[in-house]
Protein backbone atom coordinates (compact mmCIF):
# COMPACT_ATOMS: atom_id res chain seq x y z
CA UNK A 1 0.00 0.00 0.00
CA UNK A 2 1.65 3.96 -1.11
CA UNK A 3 1.59 5.65 1.69
CA UNK A 4 0.24 9.66 1.57
CA UNK A 5 3.58 10.79 1.99
CA UNK A 6 5.11 9.07 -1.02
CA UNK A 7 1.67 9.91 -3.43
CA UNK A 8 2.45 13.31 -2.69
CA UNK A 9 5.88 13.39 -3.62
CA UNK A 10 5.35 12.10 -6.63
CA UNK A 11 2.65 14.60 -7.30
CA UNK A 12 5.25 17.31 -6.65
CA UNK A 13 7.83 15.76 -9.14
CA UNK A 14 5.28 15.27 -11.81
CA UNK A 15 4.73 19.25 -11.80
CA UNK A 16 8.15 20.13 -12.10
CA UNK A 17 8.61 18.10 -14.86
CA UNK A 18 5.37 19.27 -16.32
CA UNK A 19 6.32 22.83 -15.70
CA UNK A 20 10.23 22.26 -17.00
CA UNK A 21 8.47 20.85 -20.26
CA UNK A 22 6.21 23.82 -20.56
CA UNK A 23 8.90 26.18 -20.08
CA UNK A 24 11.08 24.32 -22.73
CA UNK A 25 7.87 24.43 -25.59
CA UNK A 26 6.95 28.00 -24.90
CA UNK A 27 11.12 28.80 -25.14
CA UNK A 28 11.26 30.40 -21.58
CA UNK A 29 14.11 29.67 -19.37
CA UNK A 30 13.17 27.11 -15.90
CA UNK A 31 13.05 29.79 -13.04
CA UNK A 32 15.45 27.87 -11.25
CA UNK A 33 18.24 28.80 -14.23
CA UNK A 34 19.61 32.19 -13.58
CA UNK A 35 19.82 35.38 -16.09
CA UNK A 36 23.05 34.53 -17.77
CA UNK A 37 23.38 31.12 -17.85
CA UNK A 38 26.46 29.14 -18.93
CA UNK A 39 25.28 29.02 -22.27
CA UNK A 40 24.66 33.01 -22.84
CA UNK A 41 28.11 33.62 -20.75
CA UNK A 42 29.67 30.99 -23.35
CA UNK A 43 28.02 32.50 -26.39
CA UNK A 44 28.93 36.17 -25.38
CA UNK A 45 32.42 35.23 -24.90
CA UNK A 46 32.28 33.56 -28.72
CA UNK A 47 31.14 36.66 -29.90
CA UNK A 48 33.77 38.77 -27.91
CA UNK A 49 36.95 36.70 -29.01
CA UNK A 50 35.68 36.57 -32.73
CA UNK A 51 35.40 40.83 -32.98
CA UNK A 52 38.25 41.52 -34.21
CA UNK A 53 37.72 39.13 -36.52
CA UNK A 54 34.75 40.79 -38.26
CA UNK A 55 36.43 43.99 -37.67
CA UNK A 56 38.66 43.08 -40.23
CA UNK A 57 35.92 40.82 -42.87
CA UNK A 58 34.57 44.05 -43.08
CA UNK A 59 37.50 46.38 -43.68
CA UNK A 60 38.22 43.78 -46.46
CA UNK A 61 34.74 44.26 -47.28
CA UNK A 62 34.67 47.89 -47.89
CA UNK A 63 38.26 48.46 -49.72
CA UNK A 64 37.45 45.17 -52.02
CA UNK A 65 33.72 46.96 -52.54
CA UNK A 66 35.81 50.35 -53.28
CA UNK A 67 38.14 48.85 -55.63
CA UNK A 68 35.56 46.78 -57.62
CA UNK A 69 33.48 49.73 -58.24
CA UNK A 70 36.64 51.99 -59.14
CA UNK A 71 37.54 49.25 -61.90
CA UNK A 72 33.80 49.12 -62.97
CA UNK A 73 33.74 52.98 -63.17
CA UNK A 74 30.34 53.94 -64.32
CA UNK A 75 29.77 51.26 -66.86
CA UNK A 76 28.70 48.84 -64.50
CA UNK A 77 27.07 47.77 -61.00
CA UNK A 78 29.43 45.60 -59.38
CA UNK A 79 27.86 42.02 -58.17
CA UNK A 80 27.95 40.75 -54.55
CA UNK A 81 30.19 38.13 -56.22
CA UNK A 82 32.75 40.09 -57.12
CA UNK A 83 33.61 41.81 -54.31
CA UNK A 84 33.57 38.87 -52.18
CA UNK A 85 36.13 37.18 -54.35
CA UNK A 86 38.26 40.52 -54.67
CA UNK A 87 37.96 40.33 -50.67
CA UNK A 88 39.06 36.55 -50.88
CA UNK A 89 35.86 35.85 -48.85
CA UNK A 90 32.90 33.70 -48.66
CA UNK A 91 28.98 34.74 -49.41
CA UNK A 92 28.49 33.43 -46.18
CA UNK A 93 30.83 36.44 -44.47
CA UNK A 94 29.38 39.05 -46.83
CA UNK A 95 25.60 38.41 -45.61
CA UNK A 96 27.09 38.21 -41.89
CA UNK A 97 27.26 42.35 -42.25
CA UNK A 98 25.84 43.77 -44.38
CA UNK A 99 21.71 42.85 -45.53
CA UNK A 100 22.05 43.61 -49.34
CA UNK A 101 24.66 45.08 -51.58
CA UNK A 102 22.64 48.61 -51.42
CA UNK A 103 23.92 48.02 -47.26
CA UNK A 104 27.52 47.44 -48.65
CA UNK A 105 27.40 50.60 -50.79
CA UNK A 106 25.97 52.95 -48.05
CA UNK A 107 29.08 51.77 -45.66
CA UNK A 108 31.09 52.69 -48.13
CA UNK A 109 30.24 55.93 -48.53
CA UNK A 110 29.83 56.62 -45.14
CA UNK A 111 33.32 55.83 -44.31
CA UNK A 112 34.45 57.43 -47.10
CA UNK A 113 32.62 60.61 -45.43
CA UNK A 114 34.28 60.13 -42.06
CA UNK A 115 37.82 59.41 -43.91
CA UNK A 116 37.41 62.59 -45.57
CA UNK A 117 36.06 64.38 -42.34
CA UNK A 118 39.36 63.44 -40.17
CA UNK A 119 41.41 64.13 -43.32
CA UNK A 120 40.02 68.19 -43.18
CA UNK A 121 40.47 68.00 -39.99
CA UNK A 122 44.20 67.54 -39.97
CA UNK A 123 44.16 69.72 -42.41
CA UNK A 124 42.66 72.38 -40.63
CA UNK A 125 44.71 71.71 -37.54
CA UNK A 126 47.50 72.75 -39.11
CA UNK A 127 46.74 76.64 -39.20
CA UNK A 128 46.16 79.30 -36.52
CA UNK A 129 43.41 81.17 -37.83
CA UNK A 130 39.97 80.81 -38.34
CA UNK A 131 40.42 81.61 -42.30
CA UNK A 132 42.79 79.59 -42.59
CA UNK A 133 41.55 76.65 -41.49
CA UNK A 134 38.48 77.21 -44.34
CA UNK A 135 41.00 78.04 -46.91
CA UNK A 136 42.29 73.63 -45.82
CA UNK A 137 38.81 73.04 -46.14
CA UNK A 138 37.71 73.91 -49.19
CA UNK A 139 41.71 73.16 -50.80
CA UNK A 140 40.96 69.56 -49.34
CA UNK A 141 37.23 69.05 -50.88
CA UNK A 142 38.21 69.96 -53.83
CA UNK A 143 41.12 68.28 -53.96
CA UNK A 144 38.78 64.50 -54.56
CA UNK A 145 38.59 66.01 -57.87
CA UNK A 146 41.99 66.75 -58.71
CA UNK A 147 43.72 63.74 -57.82
CA UNK A 148 42.57 61.21 -61.08
CA UNK A 149 42.95 58.35 -59.01
CA UNK A 150 40.82 59.52 -56.03
CA UNK A 151 38.51 60.93 -58.38
CA UNK A 152 37.46 58.11 -60.35
CA UNK A 153 36.75 56.20 -57.16
CA UNK A 154 34.45 59.02 -55.74
CA UNK A 155 32.81 58.94 -58.67
CA UNK A 156 32.20 55.14 -58.61
CA UNK A 157 31.14 54.96 -55.63
CA UNK A 158 28.55 58.38 -56.14
CA UNK A 159 27.07 56.27 -58.83
CA UNK A 160 26.81 53.29 -57.43
CA UNK A 161 25.18 55.15 -54.54
CA UNK A 162 22.90 56.88 -56.93
CA UNK A 163 20.07 54.69 -56.21
CA UNK A 164 20.14 54.96 -52.38
CA UNK A 165 17.35 56.62 -50.35
CA UNK A 166 15.44 57.46 -53.91
CA UNK A 167 11.98 55.53 -52.54
CA UNK A 168 12.98 56.09 -48.55
CA UNK A 169 14.14 59.63 -47.72
CA UNK A 170 15.20 58.72 -44.21
CA UNK A 171 18.16 56.61 -46.05
CA UNK A 172 19.55 59.42 -47.95
CA UNK A 173 22.98 60.36 -47.25
CA UNK A 174 24.73 63.66 -47.58
CA UNK A 175 28.29 64.15 -47.74
CA UNK A 176 28.17 67.79 -47.21
CA UNK A 177 26.72 67.36 -43.47
CA UNK A 178 29.22 66.12 -41.60
CA UNK A 179 31.70 67.75 -43.30
CA UNK A 180 29.81 70.85 -42.44
CA UNK A 181 30.34 70.41 -39.10
CA UNK A 182 34.21 71.62 -39.52
CA UNK A 183 33.22 74.80 -40.59
CA UNK A 184 30.85 75.98 -37.58
CA UNK A 185 34.20 76.94 -35.38
CA UNK A 186 35.96 78.55 -37.52
CA UNK A 187 32.94 80.83 -39.16
CA UNK A 188 31.78 81.08 -34.97
CA UNK A 189 35.05 82.62 -34.98
CA UNK A 190 34.89 85.05 -37.72
CA UNK A 191 31.51 86.31 -36.60
CA UNK A 192 28.77 84.01 -38.00
CA UNK A 193 25.51 85.29 -36.86
CA UNK A 194 24.30 81.91 -37.33
CA UNK A 195 27.43 79.79 -38.09
CA UNK A 196 25.49 76.31 -38.11
CA UNK A 197 22.91 77.78 -40.90
CA UNK A 198 26.27 79.20 -42.84
CA UNK A 199 28.59 75.64 -42.59
CA UNK A 200 25.68 74.15 -43.80
CA UNK A 201 25.09 76.11 -46.81
CA UNK A 202 28.85 76.98 -47.85
CA UNK A 203 29.25 73.16 -47.46
CA UNK A 204 26.84 72.41 -50.23
CA UNK A 205 28.12 74.85 -52.35
CA UNK A 206 31.85 73.47 -52.19
CA UNK A 207 30.78 70.04 -52.15
CA UNK A 208 27.92 70.45 -54.94
CA UNK A 209 30.60 72.21 -56.95
CA UNK A 210 33.19 69.13 -56.14
CA UNK A 211 31.02 66.21 -57.58
CA UNK A 212 30.32 68.69 -60.75
CA UNK A 213 33.97 68.67 -61.79
CA UNK A 214 33.84 64.45 -60.92
CA UNK A 215 31.26 63.97 -63.12
CA UNK A 216 32.40 66.71 -65.97
CA UNK A 217 35.44 65.10 -65.65
CA UNK A 218 37.25 68.30 -65.07
CA UNK A 219 40.11 69.22 -62.62
CA UNK A 220 39.17 72.34 -60.82
CA UNK A 221 41.58 75.19 -61.55
CA UNK A 222 43.57 77.04 -58.54
CA UNK A 223 41.61 80.13 -59.46
CA UNK A 224 38.17 78.16 -59.28
CA UNK A 225 39.31 76.98 -55.66
CA UNK A 226 40.56 79.84 -54.56
CA UNK A 227 36.94 81.59 -55.86
CA UNK A 228 35.62 79.15 -53.39
CA UNK A 229 37.66 80.31 -51.01
CA UNK A 230 36.78 83.70 -50.70
CA UNK A 231 33.10 82.70 -51.08
CA UNK A 232 33.19 80.60 -48.14
CA UNK A 233 34.87 83.32 -46.54
CA UNK A 234 31.77 86.15 -47.77
CA UNK A 235 29.46 83.87 -46.39
CA UNK A 236 30.61 84.93 -42.94
CA UNK A 237 31.77 88.36 -43.50
CA UNK A 238 29.49 89.98 -45.04
CA UNK A 239 31.05 90.25 -49.00
CA UNK A 240 33.67 91.01 -47.60
CA UNK A 241 36.19 87.92 -48.54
Amino acid sequence: MVSNEKVEKEKVLNVEVEDERANEVKGTRPESAPAGDVAERIAQRTLASRGPDYSTEVRRLLEAGREVMARCGTSSRPRVADIVSAAGLSNDAFYRHFASKDDLVGAILDDGAERLQSYLAHQMGKEATAAERVRRWVEGVMAQADDEEIARTTLAVLWNGGSLGSSDSTSRRSAAAPLASLLIEPFDELGSTDAGLDAGLVAHAVVGRMSDCLWAGARPSPAEVEHLVHFALAAVRGGQG
